[in-house]
């Protein structure tokens, strides 16, 4: 899992990870751990017994200022997200929809994340830093040629968006910041294990993690945020 041949930055690091309880933030925890120019890592998850809600503005905001102290951080990552909701998963016909549901998918994969932004951008260290966060490939609209999860989809889609915002904000303070959705491919976890029954190839969160790591330090500084998926291709938004 070591992954200091992608050398994400060429001088010691801090990291903390949002969502640190999940498949994929857990193999974020461990690849950063393995790194032995990372100094730091910071976890965060309310699996994990931290007093951190998605639903809750106010946990986020004390969360963030609880790990203030440990910072600044060279990169923060976001790895939440919901696809199930009170055990419903995406809607896949109009007739599927109801708005309580479509609310949820919206605060859980779109208000939160920009309220985490929010809360936890103040943290980041000046000069070379990244701000990653876990989207979704069916986030991208030019890209949907099947149709179907609706709010998944939607949810992602105005995600992306908050985070090229936001990028665009942030780097007229650092311009050396980059801001980065990623697409994880369809991994081994508890959130994906009920729609992989036609994948042909699920991935190890340790190789989704790698690809992510290896794509975020090969992608140059530009204005606004990229969307890449963990091969390092360009998913159009």
């Amino acid at each position: 899992m070591a992954h200091e041949q992608f050398q994400l930055f060429p001088h010691p690091y801090k990291a903390c990870v949002i969502g640190a309880g999940g498949a994929i933030g857990a193999a974020f925890c461990q690849a950063f751990q393995a790194d032995k120019q990372c100094v730091y890592v910071k976890a965060i998850s309310q699996s994990l017994g931290d007093d951190f809600n998605l639903e809750s503005a106010d946990s986020i905001k004390l969360q963030a200022q609880h790990s203030a102290s440990d910072g600044p951080y060279h990169i923060i990552l976001d790895a939440t997200g919901v696809l199930m909701i009170n055990d419903i998963g995406p809607e896949k016909s109009l007739s599927a929809l109801r708005d309580a549901h479509l609310l949820k998918a919206m605060h859980l994969n779109a208000v939160a994340p920009a309220i985490v932004l929010q809360q936890f951008a103040p943290l980041l260290a000046s000069g070379s830093a990244i701000y990653a966060k876990l989207s979704a490939r069916v986030g991208s609209i030019s890209d949907n040629k099947k149709g179907g999860w609706y709010g998944y989809r939607a949810s992602k889609a105005a995600l992306n968006m908050l985070l090229q915002t936001a990028a665009l904000e942030l780097q007229r303070k650092n311009p050396e910041l980059k801001v980065i959705a990623l697409q994880p491919g369809t991994v081994k976890s508890k959130l994906s294990q009920p729609f992989t029954g036609a994948t042909p190839h699920l991935l190890e969160p340790s190789e989704s993690v790698v690809g992510m790591l290896s794509a975020m330090k090969n992608v140059t500084v530009k204005s606004g945020a990229h969307f890449i998926d963990y091969q390092g291709q360009t998913i159009e938004w």
